[in-house]
């Protein structure tokens, strides 16, 4: 049997318009103690008066001690629940990205808050984001097993967020059998992602759209891709018929991948790679001279925390700035950011100062997102973290 867990008074209003979050201030402790509670635990969550807003689990040592996954009902987190919303989910991504391949659940945005699972055709991987879904664990397993009947199940708990909430990182195969590299396909082009060593679940499927669109950029042009990681920018100008394709990264692992995808296409004759910090190769290329027609920058997120978020823009108008002194006159920029906290308008304006600074003219030509894989809670904003802007730096008047 839940416990009860109740808001204060007239804290009730966000969680009533659909919103999945309860933060500590909301929570009468004096009814309600928050120590009371472990993590994982499930609740139901109760306006002041008593009425039912929804189930939860506790988080209660986080600011979001409570996150909510069925709304107006007393309701056990138990694999006979959770197997409709994955098998929803799924029948979202199968209706628009055929292939097997992309961001199968996403959180809050699928209502398993706290829970990240990438496909890669019979294989899964599945993040925990905090330890209250984690005490789930065997629940959420057995909703994937019934769903999709994989082949295995990874487990890469080993998130930056996981470590500074000091949880215990694992990384493991949960069911089944989950080779170390996996194939997918990504608009038409073939990856091989390495899914225990890799970073994150081993791919990001979240620019999915946005790389679809160097089909019309790529053709005939010199392009650098800045923050490579195994390719997925760099791989699919080169299939969409870049002349040449550079891409940079800090791991020799990471570069290792692009070759071994540049290969798995067919493409190796048109991708180099170079090692280093970013700034550092950037700065080299500009006194080597080099210039390019596409450049691309998709570098972490220099934002985790509010904070962060003046320090964060210049960071990103500095490396979109050393991406700009390498770009010819009439080529164009993709400048991405998968910050949270970092606004579309903020990106924009970032690189509208790294042009200034450059002393050349953009003009944004199209914006991104992420894909169809990542849908957006209306409620939510932070679900809607990915940017992308393709800006063409303009040809001198009277050139």
């Amino acid at each position: 049997m839940s416990a009860d867990l109740f808001l204060r008074a007239g804290a009730d209003r966000r969680l009533a318009a659909g919103h999945l979050w309860v933060f500590s201030n909301e929570v009468d402790v004096q009814r309600s103690p928050l120590q009371s509670f472990a993590a994982g635990d499930v609740v139901q969550v109760r306006r002041a008066d008593g009425a039912l807003l929804g189930s939860a689990y506790m988080e209660p040592q986080s600011l979001i001690c409570a996150r909510v996954y069925a709304h107006g009902l007393d309701q056990t987190l138990s694999a006979d629940w959770l197997a409709p919303l994955v098998a929803r989910a799924l029948a979202s991504r199968e209706a628009l990205l055929p292939g097997r391949c992309y961001r199968l659940v996403y959180g809050d945005s699928d209502g398993i808050p706290g829970l990240v699972v990438d496909r890669f055709g019979a294989y899964l991987v599945m993040q925990f984001h905090n330890a209250g879904i984690e005490q789930h664990e065997s629940a959420v397993i057995e909703a994937l097993r019934r769903v999709l009947n994989p082949a295995g199940i990874l487990l890469r708990a080993d998130s930056r967020s996981r470590r500074e909430q000091g949880l215990v990182e694992r990384v493991e195969v949960v069911f089944g059998e989950v080779p170390e590299v996996v194939n997918l396909q990504e608009n038409g082009v073939a990856f091989a992602a390495p899914v225990l060593q890799g970073q994150k679940t081993g791919w990001f499927y979240d620019h999915r759209m946005a790389r679809a669109r160097l089909r019309d950029y790529a053709p005939g042009q010199r392009v650098l891709d800045v923050y490579s990681y195994i390719g997925g920018w760099g791989i699919q100008a080169a299939a969409s018929g870049a002349s040449a394709v550079l891409c940079v990264d800090s791991s020799a692992t990471a570069l290792a991948g692009v070759a071994a995808n540049a290969r798995l296409n067919g493409l190796e004759d048109r991708v180099a790679v170079r090692q280093g910090q970013a700034a550092e190769v950037l700065q080299a290329l500009r006194r080597e001279g080099q210039q390019f027609d596409l450049v691309i920058v998709d570098p972490p997120a220099f934002i985790q925390r509010r904070k962060d978020i003046k320090k964060g823009i210049k960071a990103y108008q500095r490396i979109n700035e050393l991406g700009l002194a390498l770009l010819s006159p009439g080529g164009v920029l993709v400048s991405a950011s998968c910050s949270m906290h970092l606004s579309r308008a903020d990106l924009v304006l970032a690189v509208q100062g790294a042009a200034r600074r450059s002393g050349c003219e953009l003009r944004v030509l199209e914006q991104g997102g992420q894909g169809p894989d990542h849908p957006v809670h209306p409620l939510i904003p932070e679900t809607d973290y990915l940017k992308s802007v393709f800006s063409r730096r303009l040809t001198p008047a009277g050139i």
